[in-house]
């Protein structure tokens, strides 16, 4: 007899498994088999990872309306194929409110930091703005808090490459502030108020560039604009509703925002020129690729193995 699985996560799932439960369609493309007749192919996904599933012409699901970044619920009989677990669905449906009262919570199916949200508030009110200096710095990271904490808390840093899930930016910006934190107690002489604020505002932008998840997709002003200039707007938004903020601080931060990604060729519209961005790039930097290689990881990355982003083949050892 097969193991009957209902809301279980899917890395969880084994050969021969019939589950039931519900998901978020990452993909949906539509094609055709060896006699011309129109398939289903999906990415299902939840917070524990992913799935490939087939919806064959003589399957129920075949007419069931729903489409990509849709969260569905569905029954189907977990298969090998290619070395590779599959799902063939039986049944596939959009979600409804009632769905509720059977399990259904969005929460659990959009990919999403594998740290403690709660934990990662925590950690960022014992910096923002505990660990500033100047009265000045605080309102500005308070104003900040204000208008955009509660977005920073749940978005996506980015739409694929690092932290391209639910609490990305706000893990992003912990795990870099933290950093920050250590390398201005090694370099005195680095002002910490400016590296710290300059990790808030970075790429706070993004929360307008990019949609929240599950779509995470780049909104009409993302494409137009972008996060840095976005961040700068944002950045001055708050400056004005700080009463009498310092018009050299003021320059200061905008110029961490529009040099943090280093290079002109990256996007930067200047290269870092005060030590603070020198600081603020390297940060960034090392934590988004830092990520990329933990998702390798978490993924069972062993060998040698290309990566795009970083333009190089990166080797995963496995330690016994």
């Amino acid at each position: 007899m097969p193991v009957v699985r209902r809301n279980e996560p899917i890395t969880d799932w084994q050969e021969g498994d019939f589950v039931q439960g519900f998901a978020l369609v990452n993909r949906k493309d539509v094609r055709q088999d060896r006699n011309g007749r129109d398939y289903f192919d999906l990415e299902l996904c939840d917070q524990s990872g992913s799935v490939p599933a087939k919806v064959w012409p003589d399957s129920p699901a075949i007419q069931g309306k729903y489409s990509d970044k849709d969260f569905v619920a569905f029954k189907g009989t977990v298969r090998a194929y290619r070395d590779q677990l599959q799902l063939n669905l039986d049944h596939c449906r959009q979600v409804t409110d009632n769905d509720r009262q059977n399990g259904f919570d969005e929460s659990l199916l959009v990919p999403s930091t594998p740290e403690d949200l709660d934990d990662l508030k925590r950690r960022l009110a014992a910096i923002f703005p505990e660990a500033l200096k100047r009265p000045m710095m605080r309102a500005l990271a308070q104003e900040a808090d204000r208008r955009y904490g509660a977005q920073l808390a749940e978005h996506p840093a980015a739409k694929t490459i690092h932290h391209a899930y639910r609490g990305g930016l706000l893990e992003h910006v912990v795990y870099m502030a933290e950093l920050a934190v250590k390398v201005c107690t090694q370099y005195p002489e680095i002002d910490s108020d400016l590296v710290l604020l300059g990790v808030y505002f970075h790429d706070l932008g993004k929360i307008r560039e990019i949609g929240p998840m599950p779509r995470n997709d780049y909104t009409l002003e993302g494409q137009l604009v972008g996060h840095i200039s976005l961040g700068q707007d944002m950045l001055n938004e708050c400056c004005d509703a700080v009463d009498g903020f310092p018009e050299d601080l003021r320059l200061l931060l905008r110029h961490l925002i529009i040099s943090h990604h280093g290079q002109r060729e990256y996007g930067s519209p200047i290269e870092p020129s005060t030590p603070e961005a020198f600081v603020l790039h390297f940060i960034d930097d090392l934590d988004s690729k830092l990520n990329q290689l933990r998702k390798q990881r978490r993924e069972g990355a062993e060998g040698l193995v290309y990566m795009r982003p970083i333009g190089r083949g990166i080797y995963f050892d496995t330690p016994e």
